[in-house]
């Protein structure tokens, strides 16, 4: 998908595990463990940030089947998630459906969003920007999208030779906690060229944390170790 911010084999990639990206024990378990701390962290930055949270407008960009949107409307806020897989809206849909939530689905990419003239209070893109083929063109598209004040929330792998062990090799080959190809290691994105690809959208890198898994509880934390996984805000 030359010119745009989705690359078409990632989507592709993606879509095969449609089926099965809400059973927390199939190939997207790495992320059904981490969304507790991952939503938990922009929750209670965006309730820092605003006075009042509640029913503020949030765009989750590369939804996936829908587990961090989903997580993020039950603490109250009106959430878009979208997607540019259609089997991945599908899912994320049928999910949802009978919820009651305020969240909405859509197919699609941020720019197309963007073009209609939308914008957000926040905005969340949740293991989404090591997929992408222009990390810089995206983050442009995410605070073109802000509203004024607006929160930004990342969240992606260190480039270190630890993440090479780790979160490539030892996730995908030994461990087989996601599928292999799952990662392009070279993708990974360390925090300093974060703040640089931040700056350069006009944004300020605001915040960092660390996340880490916790294998003998099998559960993540949050720590101020960034060497593999990492969370990151950003405003203007």
């Amino acid at each position: 998908m030359q010119g745009t911010t989705a690359d078409a084999a990632e989507i592709a990639r993606f879509s095969r595990l449609a089926g099965e990206w809400w059973n927390p024990k199939g190939p997207m378990r790495p992320l059904h463990q981490m969304n507790a701390l991952r939503v938990g962290w922009v929750v209670g930055r965006l309730g820092q940030h605003y006075q009042n949270a509640a029913g503020l407008t949030l765009l989750d960009v590369g939804c996936g089947a829908g587990l961090a949107s989903e997580a993020l409307a039950r603490h109250g806020f009106s959430v878009l998630g979208l997607d540019p897989s259609a089997s991945m809206i599908a899912a994320a849909e049928a999910h949802a459906e009978g919820s009651g939530l305020s969240l909405r689905y859509r197919v699609g990419l941020p720019e197309q969003i963007l073009a209609e003239g939308a914008c957000f209070a926040a905005i969340t893109a949740l293991e989404v920007i090591e997929h992408v083929p222009e990390p810089a063109r995206f983050l442009a598209t995410l605070a073109a999208l802000l509203a004024p004040g607006g929160l930004l929330f990342l969240s992606t792998i260190n480039r270190t030779l630890k993440s090479l062990l780790v979160a490539k090799l030892g996730a995908e080959y030994v461990l087989r906690l996601l599928p292999p190809g799952t990662h392009d290691w070279q993708h990974f994105i360390r925090p300093a060229e974060m703040e640089r690809l931040l700056g350069k959208a006009g944004l300020r890198l605001a915040d960092i944390a660390g996340m880490t898994f916790d294998p003998l509880c099998r559960t993540w934390r949050e720590n101020r170790d960034v060497s593999v996984n990492y969370i990151v805000m950003a405003g203007a």
